[in-house]
């Protein structure tokens, strides 16, 4: 087969007669919806948030998120929504409806070398664009070696062996769904596995974890294959920054991109649209407009808890600012009494100890921050809004996880949920129930067991010891939350009663904590494959551990193998 025919998109007929989505409802109860997607944004950083938490007004807090808390005022928000630890595994999640690591992807990563970009033979039984090696440097002894990670979406080129997964744009079939901004989810710029060749109609995008914030254009413009020469493409498929806007920062160009797209779309009512707007805000690098920076540098409420960070604030403040055009322009266009509007962020924000760096924010209450399956690094903002037909100024104190976005939305979009739950093996589960009823049906929603997978060492420090986080696995069934710690330590929490994860219940509840272990490693075993595991290390010399403990191989322990 030659490398033109291989490139070939050939979609695999997942959505032939048999697999075909009709709405189930018409007309004016089909909202569109604009989907925003913060990014490194924490729980603590949306000031209504941190209100409920602390009790704090907000006038007296560091951060400044009028737009997103009016945004709360009038939509239902949840107290207990759960990302996933990194961006690219909480995108693939969204897109699908599926555990990501149940795809492969277990990590985040710079552009690293793939089979695919190096144009290597694809071992069997794994995918085209899963990392040859991921790893950070790490000076003390490692008692595992890292396992590996998918960095695209299979889309159903010839590479991808049969596999296709559908996103939530192709499952729309009569809406027209537009993206803009962050994707992260294609292989670092791999031929067939961009916004365009999962169904989106992209207006701006760049397929990388992090973006500079000033003269971004001829990086997402670059064709170049400098960076891997091997790729078997023609040109390098990293991104396009799409019409020129006139703005000279990132967040504000995106926005106006996006409000070029609300406009045309208040023209076109005959579709109804999803516009995806996945911002790169407030990831790194820290970059932030020189008039938001002189009022943050001085104001008085600096060091609230232990948020003190003027570029951190005034990235947050042109997030917010963002938020605040969308939904003035709905208001302008005449969309907003018929379009959803969905706010979340793809994990928990750069605590400070965590990342070991002065730049970034605290989770304080919360333990820990991105890259850990603490709370704060997974439990996230999210806030539905669709006037007069979702209750306003409402909370919603069930956990639901980024699986459940997928279903939730075909929901709201009048389709038939069996055929995703049945035929696609979806994981999420549709709560708009939660969204229709009062605050006293929360049981509406039946799903009670999360999952997440993370099997890496990380120059992350982790927040019960110090020091650079180990391989952790971790399920949340009912109240309780079970963190397993490969290294041999497990950490059971009530967060119901303890969400500052103050308490582990993981000695004097010994039954609850090996039942949970025995089912998270039930469904590791049966939907992750052993790629995606960290491995014991040969070379490990336990005379050199820097942690107290002495390592324990529970998989031994419980004949986990």
């Amino acid at each position: 087969m030659t490398n033109g025919s291989m490139i070939t998109r050939v979609k695999i007929v997942l959505l032939s007669i048999s697999m075909t989505f009709v709405p189930l409802v018409k007309g004016q109860d089909r909202p569109n919806i604009v989907f925003i997607l913060a990014d490194d944004f924490g729980y603590m950083d949306m000031a209504a948030y941190a209100h409920r938490v602390t009790g704090v007004p907000t006038n007296q807090m560091y951060y400044e998120t009028p737009n997103l808390d009016r945004l709360v005022a009038e939509g239902t928000s949840f107290s207990q929504a759960y990302a996933n630890q990194l961006c690219s595994p909480t995108r693939a999640s969204l897109l699908t409806g599926k555990y990501a690591s149940r795809l492969g992807f277990t990590t985040a990563t710079p552009p690293l070398a793939t089979y695919y970009n190096q144009n290597l033979p694809i071992p069997e039984g794994y995918a085209p664009n899963d990392a040859l090696y991921h790893g950070d440097k790490i000076e003390i002894e490692q008692r595992w070696i890292n396992g590996t990670t998918n960095t695209a979406l299979a889309a159903g080129t010839a590479y991808d062996f049969g596999k296709d997964e559908i996103s939530i744009a192709e499952a729309l079939e009569d809406y027209q769904s537009a993206f803009i901004g962050k994707w992260h989810v294609g292989g670092h710029g791999a031929r067939g596995y961009q916004p365009a060749d999962q169904g989106f109609m992209p207006l701006a995008w760049y397929d990388a974890g992090g973006s500079k914030y000033f003269d971004w254009q001829d990086v997402w413009n670059n064709k170049s294959k400098e960076r891997f020469p091997n790729m078997p493409q023609p040109a390098w498929e990293v991104g396009d920054a799409g019409q020129p806007s006139g703005e000279q920062y990132l967040t504000d160009d995106l926005t106006k991109q996006a409000l070029v797209y609300l406009e045309n779309r208040a023209q076109k009512k005959d579709q109804p649209f999803l516009l995806y707007f996945s911002h790169f805000a407030i990831h790194s690098p820290y970059q932030a407009k020189k008039e938001h920076l002189a009022h943050f540098e001085n104001k008085p409420t600096k060091g609230w808890n232990g948020h003190n960070e003027p570029v951190y604030a005034s990235m947050i403040k042109s997030l917010d600012e963002s938020v605040g055009k969308i939904l003035d322009k709905l208001r302008e266009t005449g969309l907003e009494e018929n379009t959803l509007v969905i706010f979340m962020s793809d994990n928990g924000g750069i605590d400070r100890d965590v990342a070991n760096n002065h730049i970034g924010t605290k989770n304080t209450p919360f333990v820990g921050g991105k890259a850990c399956l603490t709370e704060g690094g997974i439990r996230v903002p999210l806030v539905f809004r669709w006037k007069g037909k979702i209750p306003d100024n409402q909370w919603r104190n069930v956990p639901v996880d980024c699986t459940d976005l997928f279903p939730t939305i075909l929901d709201f979009a009048g389709y038939d949920l069996a055929k995703y739950y049945d035929e696609l093996d979806i994981d999420g589960r549709s709560f708009k129930s939660l969204l229709d009823e009062s605050k006293t049906n929360d049981e509406t929603f039946s799903k009670t067991t999360h999952y997440w997978h993370y099997p890496f060492n990380v120059i992350y420090l982790n927040p019960f010891d110090g020091l650079p986080l180990t391989p952790h696995s971790a399920i949340r069934e009912g109240d309780f939350k079970l963190i397993f710690d490969w290294y041999g330590r497990q950490y059971l929490f009530d967060i119901a009663n303890d969400p500052y994860e103050e308490n582990n219940l993981a000695l004097t509840d010994q039954q609850r904590t090996d039942d949970l272990t025995r089912k998270l490693f039930t469904w590791l075993t049966e939907n992750v494959d052993k790629r995606y595991w960290p491995r014991l290390n040969p070379d490990y010399q336990p005379q050199n551990e820097a942690r107290e403990e002495e390592f324990v191989d529970l998989l031994e322990t419980f004949n986990i193998h």
